[in-house]
């Protein structure tokens, strides 16, 4: 990888000086939103641009006075930015996020901020705070004011996991290390079709007709995969090749699905995230609650974000009981998806045995999509697998498609089983 300088955004050639004016601005404008307690939302945004704006005329009017040359209309923006950022809880990740050419982030302390761009490259740009106290406050703000409901980020919270309000997703962890940490993930099809895909060229348009009419025919697909390989914009994909008026409950640790923002594709959705426990220890909500209460709802589509842990038995039996259920699971090759399955659920309280787990998913899970990241980053489908049943402890599958030269996935030859094969018929689907 190709290691760029400070490509992104940046502060004036002296930092310290617009930083100086941030802080200093930013009491001032605290200092009378506090007087203003009656105002909230947009009126209190609206408020905070209008004195962000009379501080910087001031300043101006100052420095012509002193005989100093005021601040570019650039400089303006970037701190009137900067303070406007302090208070929506973002801080100087505000300009950050205004980027579009990332994927990852990771700021530590008070180090240079580091980039994986969307070209394959890293990049190395300006810090987000001057102290590793100073992280810790913009990490806390974000904890409370981002997501349903306020996150804690202390010695007895140590981790914090949220999406933030553009889809980001924001994990950060002290206390554990020698320095505070913050990471950021991108989701850059949070609205992305099978069709669109295609286009990326994730898999092929045969593929692509294979697994609309598997979503359409109501089989219950698990999409297996690395970390970054995809499997969150695959089951965004299959989800949006449901019919729109379907009704879809969302069940995940951290929102991320983000079905609900996709209205065009989704008019109807429930969604759900696990909750921890209060300073006294109640009111924790887990996923696998949150599956049981889903199948209260009698909801005819179930999408569960990602397969962690005790959650992954409430889902089987969701998909056993009829329901068409979509989910991801972190797994090494789509052959492993199943073992990983009954890794999870020996790991659960009902303890259950690995043949138990087998014989379980092979009548409740109609399909495994496997996901891989090549050379250059492409990600593919390098995989599909049908399931048809156990035998001796052990799930019998067919590969459909199969790795190809370049890793992507290939049609394989085996035939479908003839029930599937109807159901995927009924759907609109026929072999070419």
């Amino acid at each position: 990888m190709t290691t760029v300088s400070n490509p992104g955004p940046r502060m004036a050639d002296d930092p310290g000086v617009e930083r100086a004016l941030v802080r200093r601005i930013r009491a001032a404008v605290a200092a009378e939103l506090a007087a203003r307690t009656e105002l909230a939302g947009p009126d209190r945004d609206a408020l905070a641009a209008e004195l962000v704006a009379r501080a910087l005329a001031e300043h101006a009017a100052q420095a012509l006075r002193a005989g100093r040359a005021a601040l570019g209309d650039a400089e303006e923006a970037r701190v009137a930015q900067a303070v406007l950022d302090a208070f929506s809880g973002l801080g100087r990740l505000g300009p950050l996020l205004g980027e579009d050419s990332w994927t990852d982030l990771h700021a530590e302390g008070t180090e240079p901020v580091t980039v994986n761009l969307l070209d394959g490259t890293t990049a190395r740009w300006e810090p987000v705070a001057d102290s590793d106290e100073e992280l810790v406050e913009l990490i806390r703000a974000l904890g409370r004011n981002e997501g349903i409901s306020e996150r804690r980020f202390d010695l007895a919270h140590p981790q914090l996991n949220v999406q933030l309000r553009d889809g980001s997703r924001l994990f950060a962890v002290g206390w554990v290390t020698a320095r505070p940490h913050l990471f950021l993930r991108r989701h850059h099809h949070l609205v992305v079709s099978l069709d669109d895909l295609v286009g990326l060229g994730s898999l092929d348009a045969d593929l692509a007709r294979f697994l609309t009419a598997a979503v359409r025919a109501r089989l219950s697909i698990l999409v297996g995969g690395g970390t970054g390989a995809g499997k969150t914009t695959m089951l965004r994909a299959l989800a949006a090749a449901a019919e729109p008026d379907e009704r879809w409950v969302t069940v995940e640790t951290d929102y991320e699905l983000g079905l609900d923002r996709n209205r065009a594709s989704h008019r109807s959705v429930i969604a759900m995230e696990s909750r921890e426990a209060n300073v006294e220890g109640a009111g924790a909500v887990s996923c696998a609650d949150l599956v049981r209460w889903a199948m209260r709802m009698t909801s005819p589509r179930l999408a569960v974000g990602e397969v962690l842990g005790a959650e992954v038995i409430p889902m089987l039996n969701a998909m056993h009981s009829g329901a068409a259920v979509l989910s991801t699971v972190h797994a090494n090759s789509s052959a492993d998806v199943l073992d990983k399955l009954s890794i999870l659920a020996l790991q659960a309280p009902e303890r259950l045995e690995p043949a138990h787990t087998y014989a379980l998913a092979a009548r409740a899970v109609d399909l495994v999509v496997f996901m891989a990241q090549l050379d250059g980053g492409r990600r593919v489908v390098a995989s599909v697998r049908e399931l048809t049943g156990s035998d001796a402890g052990q799930v019998l599958t067919n590969e459909l498609w199969a790795p190809g030269p370049d890793g992507a996935a290939r049609r394989s030859g085996v035939s479908i089983s003839e029930r599937r094969r109807r159901a995927l018929a009924a759907a609109g689907w026929s072999p070419r």
